[in-house]
């Protein structure tokens, strides 16, 4: 049901859902908080985490009373503990410990306790050689206590839920063992199971025998030792899937030393606030993200960006929280601190990722929704069909009690979000942030990719190499004017050619400084335009002269195409009416992107090179790279354009790129691909994130997307055709109900542990 949509704020939250055992439980959740006014939920069962986004006079309060009310248990998740007092000893156990789960060891002591009591039940029941007089009563000795406290878990939820008018896959444990224990009770007590020197056998499909002597002792306790093992297995793996978030939120801080009145002061990493300066010692991590003003050395980024050689940085570079300084002392401005940090954030896109759900585990929540209904009745169906077939109550009721337990729908709700789970865990650990599962589509169907060529696949850094002033106009005298105008810019080409005029301003005068501009304007893709020392100054291309009514001398216009010829970018520079002489900067193709576009190529993908650059440059990089298609000369707004015709001829479209002006068609590809180096415009709009500014990585990254979707639809397959082929076995008598638990409990396993091979993707 879909909730009414209200206007006003929407806000969110994030509740941590206890007591959910299968699918179903998550898909009630679910469907319930659904049906509050105002409220779009989705529900976790891999994480146990419910999205809320709520509007109206819907409070907090209000969505966990209705998880409550549904039979289960919901709170926020707890803030993080708060950070040791300066100069404390880190409390933490040995590198690497796990942090003990009171759930998990409970799960466990359960598990052992129930297995030492079930394993003879099974042996007595299964080899007649082993059965003595009386075997049958120290059977039900060890049996009752694994029915009634190995299983209460099972039966403590099902009744939960009968209470509620719900069922799950508790209630199919719980009536399947407890009919198969009362069963053998009655036998026992009432039949003729109990009388001295009774025997029986074990058969793998269902037996006929005379009901008043046939038990099923081991049916009930087997199949809770197995069940019971199985959900073991599966927590701990669940556990082992989300360990690659949990590593990346624990990555950080925990103190810094501030400096404070000339003094360092170590104090928690909490109390930074944006423009604090801290000192970084070589082997500390740095405490949030920050500029560099004191100091050099090579920074170990690898756990946060899988990049396994250090960078070197120096003043005025930025430098990321949780990274780790190598080798010199540095000391920090903080410039984000908190949930702003690239760490944080990275947390949050992971997070944001595993609660997601993909189109296909959608429909297999609605399945999961119907399904135990569905087998109750099948079960009922089975029992009435034996019994009138064959008239053998005890066949009649084996049969049914196998379907009840094998049919247990875990599977289909593990099958996305363990995978989602590992896969975005592991893309976090090599730098590679993953939004969503719908993403996880489109990296299959892409067949295109278009890569920004500037600080995509060039370094992006510009630097100013050479100047051709016209005939009567002083070299430094334009290189000065055209500097101070592009100093008031924020384009890599203005910042080289403004970094190139401030040097040459130094080693003439000594002052190193520029000119102040008034009436500065941007013309988005063309140039600027603004006045210096009285002059109407124009820097950029030739259009922007034109459309100022400037021509171009047929000097200028060679020594422009010698530029562009040479793999330079070429800035035409006028003022007062006439062209004065043209700049050349140069970006250099950064030394991975022709290994990258190779992998790019072996996964499908036609690549193509975007540039607002003029033709001869675009033509040199790619040519460069291995690139054959080349759309140059495009202005910030084209770029979209470009992505929508390539979409109208049929492509699938992946786009790269790092800069605002790449945002737009970010977005409108059918799968962006963001560098992390790049502005925070471009990765929101991206649906892959990739921290490092190595183009190798996107091919890493939609190889990763790749495995992962396939590791989803494997998982489901599974899912699926377990149950479809499980059931009518069952039904047709073709399996014992202990043989039927085990196959239940470790289908869930198989999916899970075929998740964690996600682990190993290099």
């Amino acid at each position: 049901m879909t909730s009414t949509v209200h206007d006003g704020p929407i806000a969110a939250v994030e509740l941590s859902i206890g007591g959910m055992t299968c699918a179903s439980c998550a898909a009630r959740i679910e469907k319930k908080l659904n049906r509050m006014d105002g409220v779009e939920a989705t529900v976790n069962y891999a994480t146990e985490k419910a999205h809320v986004s709520y509007a109206g006079d819907v409070r907090v309060a209000d969505l966990i009373a209705t998880v409550v009310k549904t039979g289960y248990t919901a709170e926020e998740p707890a803030p993080p503990p708060p950070p040791p007092p300066a100069g404390a000893e880190p409390q933490a156990g040995p590198a690497g410990a796990a942090v003990r789960d009171p759930e998990l060891a409970a799960l466990r002591q359960r598990l052992l306790v129930s297995a030492a009591l079930a394993l003879p039940v099974v042996l007595l029941s299964m080899v007649p050689a082993l059965q003595f007089d009386n075997w049958q009563w120290l059977s039900l000795t060890l049996a009752a206590p694994v029915v009634v406290w190995g299983g209460f878990p099972f039966h403590r939820a099902a009744w939960t839920n009968a209470r509620h008018g719900a069922a799950t896959m508790d209630t199919l444990v719980s009536v399947g063992t407890l009919a198969a224990f009362t069963r053998s009770v009655w036998a026992l007590f009432f039949g003729d199971a109990g009388m001295p020197g009774m025997r029986h056998g074990f058969d793998i499909t269902v037996s006929h025998a005379d009901g008043s002597s046939s038990i099923y002792l081991e049916v009930a306790a087997g199949v809770i030792a197995f069940i019971l093992l199985g959900r073991y297995l599966e927590a701990r793996s669940k556990r082992k899937a989300g360990a690659a978030l949990r590593a990346l939120l624990e990555l950080g801080a925990k103190d810094v030393a501030v400096l404070r009145g000339g003094r360092e002061v170590r104090v928690p990493v909490g109390t930074l606030a944006v423009g604090d300066r801290f000192v970084v010692r070589p082997g500390e991590k740095i405490a949030t993200d920050g500029t560099v003003i004191e100091g050099s050395s090579a920074v170990d980024a690898s756990m946060l960006t899988g990049e396994s050689v250090p960078v070197e940085k120096d003043v005025g570079d930025p430098v990321t929280g949780a990274t780790v300084n190598a080798s010199g002392r540095l000391v920090v401005e903080a410039t984000r601190i908190g949930a702003d940090t690239q760490l944080a954030r990275m947390a949050r896109l992971v997070e944001d990722a595993q609660n997601g759900k993909a189109e296909v585990q959608r429909l297999a929540d609605r399945v999961s929704g119907v399904f135990v209904p569905v087998v109750l009745l099948l079960a009922l169906g089975t029992w009435v069909t034996w019994l009138l077939i064959t008239d053998d109550p005890t066949a009649a009721f084996t049969a049914a009690v196998a379907v009840l337990i094998i049919a247990c729908p875990c599977a289909l709700g593990l099958a996305t979000p363990t995978a989602l789970m590992v896969g975005t865990g592991r893309g976090a650990q090599l730098g590679i942030l993953i939004k969503g599962p719908e993403v996880l589509e489109s990296t299959r169907r892409v067949d295109t990719v278009v890569l920004d060529k500037t600080g995509t696949v060039t370094t992006g850094l510009m630097r100013y190499t050479g100047a051709h002033p016209a005939e009567g106009v002083d070299g430094y005298e334009l290189l000065r004017l055209a500097g101070s105008l592009e100093h008031a810019s924020e384009h890599p080409i203005a910042r080289a050619v403004a970094a190139g005029a401030a040097g040459a301003a130094g080693a003439t005068d000594g002052s190193g400084g520029l000119a102040p501009v008034t009436g500065f304007r941007n013309h988005g893709g063309l140039g600027v335009e603004g006045t210096v020392e009285g002059h109407a100054v124009l820097v950029g291309r030739e259009r922007l002269l034109a459309d100022r009514g400037v021509s171009l001398p047929a000097g200028l216009a060679a020594a422009r195409a010698a530029a562009e010829a040479a793999g330079g970018t070429a800035v035409l520079v006028a003022w007062d009416g006439e062209a004065r002489g043209v700049l050349t900067v140069a970006d250099a193709v950064k030394e991975t992107s022709a290994e990258a576009v190779t992998r790019l190529r072996r996964l499908g993908l036609t690549p193509i090179l975007l540039t607002g650059d003029n033709e001869a440059v675009a033509a040199a990089v790619a040519r460069e790279v291995g690139i054959e298609r080349v759309v140059a000369g495009v202005l910030p707004e084209g770029k979209v354009d470009v992505v929508r015709r390539l979409q109208a001829e049929g492509r699938t479209v992946a786009m790269v790129g790092d800069g605002v002006n790449d945002a737009a068609a970010l977005a409108q590809a059918d799968l962006g691909l963001a560098l992390g180096t790049g502005t925070d415009a471009a990765i929101e709009a991206a649906d892959l994130t990739l921290v490092r500014g190595d183009l190798r990585v996107a091919a890493d990254a939609i190889r990763l997307s790749r495995r992962t979707l396939a590791t989803i639809k494997g998982n489901l397959f599974w899912a699926f055709g377990y149950n479809v082929a499980a059931l009518p076995l069952a039904a047709a008598g073709l399996l014992n109900p202990m043989i039927a638990g085990a196959a239940m409990a470790f289908s869930s396993v198989f999916v899970v542990t075929n998740s964690l091979r996600l682990r190993s993707f290099r």
